[in-house]
């Protein structure tokens, strides 16, 4: 009997295309879904008779209250090696294996820019005005040569940011409370003196930082004000990074000039959400990683774990340094 294997948040349905699932085939039943499970309950009564489950970065939470409820449940893989929304514990209670897989840092890093670019050239009103018999040239774009990047966050994806930037001809800046002039250096950018100084020079602010206790909210309504009205906010991070009542504040009030926004509270955002509507807001449905060499990696490695689960090898386990799995539950 072959045991069965959940693929969540295959929106669309490409899971089983994007990788060659036939090293796994004669021991494998892969089911794959492609809605969103809204909550604990349905998720539950979805993955009752799975025995793998394969998610997708941080979209889908496994606290110990749903891994208790999933007593089938032997393998967990989720794409990145890095997540904050699996119990770890409860996993390793419950004597399930978490696996991870790598991921590019190149799909967010080429998003972020399609947003600022976005923004700045006023593309998708002057595409659907075109389409629809509107004016004829409704914006007047806003210059990226010469301005001012300001990144918060200079690791992998804010060091290739600060790149495209710097090849665009604009003055670079970053700040994290870690970061240091080493860093920069290293990158080629300048090192702001602080938090604020860099949101009240800058023309265009990247967010770029893992979120975390130190993170959580770090830009609220009072570092939203120091923002030019001039300036766009980008946020292809996590959406916890920025207090998001404040920021529809912010763009209902026509105090900043515009936001690009990737990252949710609640993925999928639900209809009606305040965050569909407003203005001066591109925003796009967490597609940061959604590209086709990443989907190709996530699935192809979730079969590689799958394949090793199976031989008694698990490969890429979470966290990372996490001791020999538990016996497998029969």
């Amino acid at each position: 009997m072959r045991l069965r294997c959940a693929v969540l948040d295959d929106y669309q349905g490409v899971a089983t295309e994007a990788a060659d699932w036939s090293p796994v085939a004669d021991r494998v039943e892969v089911v794959s879904h492609g809605t969103h499970f809204p909550d604990e309950d349905a998720l539950a009564a979805a993955l009752a008779d799975a025995d793998i489950v394969v998610t997708l970065r941080e979209r889908v939470p496994f606290p110990g209250s749903l891994i208790a409820r999933l007593p089938r449940l032997k393998l967990l893989v989720a794409s990145g090696m890095r997540n904050s929304v699996i119990d770890y514990a409860a996993a390793d209670a419950h004597g399930v294996t978490v696996c991870g897989t790598a991921s590019s840092s190149t799909p967010p890093v080429e998003l972020t820019w399609a947003l600022i670019l976005g923004l700045a050239r006023g593309i998708v009103q002057e595409a659907n005005g075109l389409r629809e018999g509107g004016p004829w040239q409704q914006t007047v774009g806003a210059d990226l040569h010469g301005r001012r990047l300001g990144l918060l966050g200079l690791g992998k994806i804010g060091g290739r940011v600060a790149q495209v930037g710097l090849a665009f001809g604009m003055r670079v800046s970053a700040w994290s409370q870690n970061l240091t002039q080493e860093r920069t250096d290293e990158v080629g950018v300048e090192l702001a003196s602080s938090k604020e100084e860099l949101l009240r020079t800058a023309d265009f602010v990247s967010v770029h930082l893992a979120l975390g206790e130190r993170t959580h909210g770090l830009l609220g309504p009072a570092e939203l004000a120091l923002l030019k009205p001039t300036a766009y906010l980008v946020n292809t991070s996590r959406a916890a990074i920025v207090d998001q009542e404040a920021l529809l504040a912010a763009l209902h009030e026509g105090r900043i000039a515009g936001a690009g926004v990737d990252v949710f509270d609640t993925e999928p955002l639900p209809a009606g959400h305040p965050m569909r509507t407003a203005p001066r807001l591109l925003a796009t449905p967490h597609l940061g990683y959604v590209s086709r060499a990443n989907y190709a990696t996530y699935y192809g490695q979730a079969v590689e774990a799958i394949g090793a689960y199976l031989a008694g090898s698990p490969v890429r386990r979470l966290p990372v340094g996490s001791p020999p799995p538990a016996p497998s539950r029969a």
